[in-house]
């Protein structure tokens, strides 16, 4: 299937072109615009741009998603190797962190294979490769595919990332298809983290959830995602919420792992093995 004759990804078009700084790679940029079939606007200043609210945009550090204009936030990337990602590879807790806690890995010594059906920009699916799992990731949308493709790609050739990406698995489409298509457990865990609905803008503090609404909106398929994934883990399922949000419509969650901002919704289908 094609961007164009998926009807839930068609209204993004018209809202971003591909564009590039003097050291990013033109073809490079050809090939993406062509693969989305977006226009390209070759080298410019996104604070200069009126014609399109977004670009993604290629420099000498990779593919960004960027809104134009000025005042605007910065760039959004998927970044393995430096920033929080690389400070949380280094520091991060092990498997004390709440999305490791969520997925169980405190209580199995077993690689797990766990499906993030929602990838976004990889970051949960890092960490959880980052503990020894094998995590096949999942993005629908192209833009944001796109950006964590490059991020992936980048990692790849870092001595540090490369063992942790060799984990990891990014697929095209949509989960939803992939899961009521799989055979019956298909996988140990099932992870999901969609957009909530936010009606408060006030509430978007962070840039990549400024960017990631204005590309994308809400996610209004949760439910049926949720229902796909309880039919297909083996073990449980986790959904990543916002603390106070209420859980996906369905089966009451078993058990919460909360932190400050978000928690996580446990779905126990079984007891993890201890090996």
């Amino acid at each position: 299937m094609s961007v164009s004759d998926d009807p839930v990804l068609t209204s993004w078009r018209d809202s971003v072109a591909v564009a590039r700084s003097p050291l990013g790679d033109s073809q490079q940029a050809a090939a993406l615009a062509h693969s989305l079939e977006l226009t390209d606007l070759g080298v410019v200043v996104p604070k200069a741009v009126r014609d399109f609210p977004l670009l993604l945009f290629l420099d000498d550090q990779g593919l960004s998603l960027q809104m134009t204009g000025k005042g605007a936030p910065g760039p959004v990337r998927a970044e393995f190797v430096s920033g929080k990602m690389g400070y949380r590879r280094e520091h991060g807790g092990g498997t004390g962190q709440l999305v490791a806690r969520a997925v169980g890995l405190q209580k199995t010594r077993a690689c797990l294979h766990v499906v993030d059906a929602t990838a976004g920009l990889g970051q949960d699916a890092f960490v959880l490769a980052s503990l020894g799992c094998r995590v096949t990731m999942f993005e629908r949308h192209p833009v944001i595919h796109a950006l964590l493709e490059d991020g992936l790609a980048r990692a790849a050739l870092n001595v540090e990332c490369s063992d942790i990406i060799g984990r990891m698995e990014l697929r095209g489409g949509s989960s939803i298809n992939w899961l009521e298509q799989a055979e019956s457990e298909s996988a140990d865990v099932v992870y999901l983290d969609p957009m909530f609905p936010h009606r408060d803008k006030s509430a978007l503090v962070k840039k990549e959830m400024q960017v990631f609404r204005l590309l994308v909106g809400d996610d209004d398929d949760s439910e049926r995602l949720l229902a796909a994934a309880l039919g297909h883990a083996r073990y449980r399922v986790v959904v990543k919420r916002p603390r106070k949000a209420s859980a996906i419509a369905g089966p009451e969650p078993s058990t919460r792992v909360e932190g400050k901002s978000s928690r996580y919704d446990v779905y126990a289908i079984r007891a993890l093995p201890t090996q």
